[in-house]
């Protein structure tokens, strides 16, 4: 503990050139190993970022049926193509 405390409260001059020495002798060694890790982790993110998407979308979706099941302003047309006709419209002949 008596290292953590030298270098928060402003170490001395041997403190930091070992930390130097040591980061300079370590990350060369760790990057081969780090990078694999941190793009996977990249991905992950991304993908996770996309599904979320994807469900804000749906329960997006979801909440504009539910309104126009409520309001009965349904669609003029389905997924299938099938039209549906609202009170008043003339039917095609």
């Amino acid at each position: 503990m008596a290292l953590f405390d030298d270098i928060l409260s402003g170490g001395n001059l041997v403190t930091g050139v070992a930390l130097g020495v040591g980061a300079a002798i370590i990350l060369p060694l760790a990057g081969p190993i780090l990078r694999p890790l941190a793009k996977n982790v990249i991905k992950g993110g991304i993908l996770a970022y996309q599904g979320a998407a994807g469900l804000i979308e749906d329960i997006s979706d979801l909440a504009a049926g539910c309104r126009r099941n409520r309001t009965g302003d349904h669609p003029t047309s389905t997924a299938r193509g099938n039209t549906q006709h609202r009170a008043g419209a003339a039917a095609p002949q």
